[in-house]
């Protein structure tokens, strides 16, 4: 599996960081996927994080993650996906983020979910609300990337 994700990483690396900021160069190695993945099964085992491959037909096609699991008072988390450039506009996020909200309600029995997206990120905008997220925040000037500073949109969903 890592082997897999490194390449996936690695193929997708400039397409992601024009979008977000850049993982740490280390990643980029069997050495630090592996501690990738040995971060994110001991952020599960936790329950401070949960990360998904989204596969189609066997072929990792992106991720998809819960992360900043908040329990006493809140039993939130902010939700994360990307998909890889050669499979959007297929429908794999908005399947993939249904799928995560699933696992956010149902397995980890979280009540509210989180997610932001640039205003000029109409994909991403669409697959939130068409999962049944709403918007309830608007921020401005609030995500640099590039030294350029961005606004960001702040949906939410809940369980019920």
């Amino acid at each position: 599996m890592a082997e897999e994700l490194l390449e996936f990483e690695l193929l997708n690396r400039a397409f992601f960081e024009e979008r977000i900021n850049a993982r740490p160069s280390e990643f980029y190695s069997r050495a630090g996927v592996d501690s990738a993945i040995q971060t994110a099964m001991h952020q599960a085992r936790q329950d401070q994080a949960y990360q998904y491959l989204i596969r189609v037909e066997g072929e990792l096609v992106g991720r998809v993650n819960l992360s900043q699991v908040r329990r006493q008072h809140f039993h939130s988390a902010s939700l994360g996906y990307r998909i890889g450039e050669r499979f959007n506009g297929k429908g794999y996020a908005k399947q993939a983020v249904s799928l995560a909200l699933q696992k956010a309600f149902e397995t980890h029995e979280l009540q509210r979910v989180e997610a932001c997206a640039r205003p000029e990120n109409q994909a991403s905008v669409h697959v939130l609300l068409a999962n049944g997220f709403v918007q309830y925040g608007y921020s401005k000037r609030s995500f640099e990337l590039h030294g350029q500073w961005f606004d960001t949109v702040h949906f939410e969903r809940h369980s019920h």
